[in-house]
């Protein structure tokens, strides 16, 4: 076919020339590729002997011999050395190709085909490397067409698609590749051709035949050319990446996987509560791991059973029925929740266990089949595989027991649906430290939330119960506990009745939170009412409740050493010793404590502080103060001795004690709920059940960040006709004297029931004062819900109980007061001391009489 562009053929690519030899033996014609190729122009050679011309002079002789036997007749093909113009006299080497001619007449003469051997060479040299690339190459290499067909493959192409190298010519890329990659593939070859734009690292997906695993290539594509530089094909280079596609996968799952265990070390186990923890574990997994999820949890564990936890597994071993009863506590899914049917067919035959329902509802107490791979799981604590519902779109499940200091407290299903991969052995081992951290967590919420409730029954236990009654004194209180996300704090408050109607009011506050902190609690307020019934003035309460603070720090509760042995001489202490007394001094317990005595009689309270706030006290028509009590330092610092202060309270007053939590919070400084409280308390005349509603609803209690204790008395002091109060002189007449005023005072009191027994016990205590005691006398009646006597003398010396022998005439007064009496006592005073009984009220009923046995314990 003719065309005006160049032929494209093999001439493009070796330098052939022609020539021709007249009958006399000269040039003739000179063709314009020999002009090239020797650089002499027609004119310049055309009647010119050729061996003069091109050849050297001593080859000249051989070269005319030649030239005869052509111009005979005969064929000649060699290789001549030529000169080469204009490159300094350097010889080239021709290949000749002479066929003898007629002329018109007859004539001999010849025609030269001339090749410059040189372009041969590298014409062979590029062949062979060509050829060895090509068919050696461990690659795949195809040539397409202008068409887009297979010109040429190479075997390694062949060996992955099939058949020989040959039998791949004429074959198009639908042959190879499904139609979409085909397309793509095809759409890139274009625009190879079209563009001469190389492309590399096309990646491309399919299937070779005989097979089923789907492979990944990445293959390369470059624009071929002619000679003449016209675009004679595509070639492709081919090279399988499966294996690098395998390793990028798994090093983008390995990626994925400890992105999703750092994600769950930081989501999972932020709250302890344990329905919390669960569904952080679902937040973690769902969708970056798995399409659906759910927890299950033990309903022992949930219900708070005291049985070990290894027990709440125990019934689906031993029985065989099935799994212990557990709770669906949790479950998220990333598919469409318009699709519940078909979830509800996909889950497996773990979905047994719930009956059939389907999936057990959130919240709802199941049991799986004994022989169900959940309840294995359950049973074996190692990850099962659920089988998929044919008819369902969930195909692969994962049962994963959540196993916490090798005990199983739950069981974590993740699912995915069809369309995503089913789990692999890493996912496997995924699912596994993600249900144990989980578990872990949960775990620790059971025990924290152990923890806090027995400790949320400790400081219940150990606050007053219900309203105290206190003579003189109208009490209400409020407790309010931190929120659950809180531990349990060291707060607590007190009412405790002291001799002579007089009472003490107690605020305090453990540092620290937790089980430990209501602990210290519990034995500093039983230490504080055990001092109290001491009668000890404030001062040395809190100097002795000191002391016991700073033994909870120490080994053994007691007192601080410095590790030296008594009576033998320093001792070192061991090293396991030294580490001991560091742990228990790192939890020493510091307390902070109010303690306040209130006498009705004299409406005086005295006041002793440690490291405590202050107390609040509101007058009628006067706006609330804070009493200016020296704070001391707290309890178990020690080395500082505590002041007290004494206040004339009026009739009507307000008192408060409270502690930190009610006025302190980090929005809000210390100073602005000080004076938040002293406004809350501006009418202190209303009941006082409503003052202490209207403090906690004004002041900003629910923050949650501590405890809040608020004891709260309103001053009533007793009337001065519910008072008797003389004073008598050191000699025998004032024992009858006594017994006078005391039935005078009774009968004016309506108590006639209670005259001869007082009379009695009142003339045994004067004549002990009188007997034992100093200076001038003091009698003293109260009543208010009891009646109470009181002898005051100035003698230090405490009166002390004994066994009277036969023979002795006295001794035995103390024993009756101790019989006849509700209760009796003595207390030191700043100038002596004051013994004291107590009776109740008549309620009506005969007064009981004292038993036989009651008679002779005095004897």
């Amino acid at each position: 076919m003719w065309q005006s562009s160049p032929p494209g053929s093999i001439y493009d690519y070796i330098r052939v020339a022609s020539f021709s030899i007249g009958a006399d033996g000269l040039i003739e014609q000179w063709s314009r590729r020999a002009a090239g190729l020797f650089g002499m122009s027609s004119a310049e050679v055309v009647g010119r002997d050729p061996v003069e011309a091109f050849m050297p002079a001593e080859l000249r002789p051989d070269a005319h011999r030649a030239v005869s036997e052509i111009l005979d007749g005969k064929e000649w093909t060699g290789l001549v050395p030529f000169r080469i113009p204009g490159e300094n006299a350097v010889r080239g080497l021709a290949e000749i190709y002479v066929m003898p001619s007629e002329t018109e007449t007859g004539e001999r003469a010849a025609l030269c085909i001339v090749v410059d051997v040189r372009a041969l060479r590298r014409i062979e040299t590029d062949l062979a490397a060509s050829q060895a690339i090509f068919g050696q190459s461990p690659f795949g290499f195809v040539l397409f067409g202008t068409d887009f067909t297979v010109v040429r493959a190479n075997k390694r192409f062949a060996t992955v698609f099939g058949g020989e190298a040959d039998d791949h010519r004429g074959r198009t890329v639908d042959d190879y590749l499904a139609r979409p990659e085909a397309e793509r593939l095809s759409s890139t070859l274009r625009r190879v051709l079209e563009t001469g734009d190389a492309v590399t690292d096309l990646q491309l997906v399919g299937t070779p035949p005989g097979t089923t695993g789907r492979r990944h290539w990445s293959m390369n594509l470059y624009r071929v050319h002619s000679g003449a530089g016209r675009p004679v094909g595509i070639a492709g280079l081919a090279t399988d990446v499966t294996q690098r596609h395998i390793a990028a996968r798994e090093a983008a799952s390995a990626r994925r996987n400890l992105a999703l265990l750092n994600e769950a070390s930081a989501r999972i186990g932020n709250s302890l509560d344990l329905e919390t923890t669960a569904r952080e574990l679902l937040d973690v997994a769902v969708p970056g791991f798995c399409d659906l999820a759910s927890v299950d949890l033990y309903q022992g564990l949930l219900t708070g059973e005291e049985a070990s936890p290894a027990s709440w597994g125990r019934h689906h071993q031993e029985s065989g029925t099935g799994s212990a009863e557990l709770r669906r506590v949790a479950h998220a899914s990333a598919v469409s929740d318009a699709l519940p049917e078909v979830f509800a067919a996909g889950t497996g035959s773990c979905a047994e266990g719930a009956g059939d329902t389907g999936p057990p509802a959130l919240g709802s107490v199941h049991r799986y089949p004994f022989h169900s791979p959940c309840a294995v799981a359950l049973r074996t604590g190692r990850v099962e595989d659920v089988p998929g519902d044919e008819r369902g779109f969930v195909h692969s499940t994962l049962a994963v027991p959540m196993v916490a200091h090798d005990v199983v407290v739950g069981l974590v299903q993740f699912s995915r649906t069809k369309g995503s991969e089913s789990f692999g052995e890493r996912d496997r081992a995924l699912a596994t430290e993600l249900a144990a951290r989980a578990a872990v967590c949960i775990d620790n919420a059971r025990l924290y939330r152990r923890e806090h409730e027995r400790a949320l029954i400790l400081q219940r236990s150990l606050l007053p119960p219900g309203d105290p009654e206190a003579a003189g004194l109208d009490i209400a209180c409020r407790y309010l506990p931190g929120n659950t996300a809180t531990e349990v704090g060291g707060d607590w408050f007190d009412v405790i009745e002291l001799p002579g109607h007089r009472t003490a009011l107690v605020v305090g506050d453990v540092m620290g939170r937790g089980l430990r902190a209501a602990v210290a609690m519990g034995e500093l307020r039983t230490a504080v009412r055990t001092l109290a019934l001491l009668d000890l003035e404030p001062a040395e309460v809190l100097s002795a409740l000191d002391e016991v603070a700073r033994g909870l720090g120490t080994p053994g509760g007691g007192e601080r050493s410095d590790g030296f042995g008594a009576g033998g001489g320093a001792q070192w202490p061991s090293r396991a010793a030294h580490k001991s007394r560091e742990a228990d001094l790192s939890e020493v317990y510091l307390a902070t404590c109010v303690y306040a005595v209130y006498d009705p009689v004299t409406r005086r309270c005295t006041f002793a502080n440690a490291g405590h706030l202050p107390p609040v006290v509101a007058e009628p028509g006067e706006p609330a103060l804070l009493l200016d009590v020296p704070p001391g330092m707290p309890l178990g610092v020690g080395g500082e001795p505590f002041e007290e202060v004494e206040v004339e309270l009026e009739e009507g007053a307000l008192l408060a004690l409270y502690t930190d939590g009610l006025v302190e919070s980090r929005d809000h400084p210390l100073d602005e709920g000080l004076d938040a409280f002293r406004q809350a308390l501006a009418e202190p005349s209303q009941p006082l059940e409503d003052v202490c509603d209207h403090v906690l609803t004004t002041l900003d209690t629910r923050h949650g960040e501590d405890d809040i204790a608020l004891l709260m008395a309103r001053i009533q002091g007793l009337a001065p006709d519910a008072v008797g109060d003389w004073r008598l002189p050191r000699e025998l007449r004032s024992v009858g004297r006594a017994r006078e005023l005391a039935r005078e005072q009774l009968t004016a009191w309506d108590l006639d029931d209670l005259v001869d027994t007082t009379e009695l016990l009142v003339s045994e205590l004067v004549t002990n004062a009188l007997r034992y005691g100093e200076g001038e006398i003091r009698l003293r009646l109260l009543r208010d819900r009891t009646l109470v006597c009181e002898v005051w003398d100035a003698g230090l010396v405490q009166p002390r109980r004994r066994r009277a022998r036969d023979t002795d005439e006295g001794g035995r007064g103390l024993q009756l007061v101790g019989l006849l009496s509700a209760a009796w006592g003595s207390r030191r005073t700043p100038r002596g001391k004051t013994v004291w009984f107590e009776l109740a009220l008549p309620d009506g009923a005969p007064a009981a009489e004292l038993s036989v046995e009651q008679l002779l314990s005095m004897y």
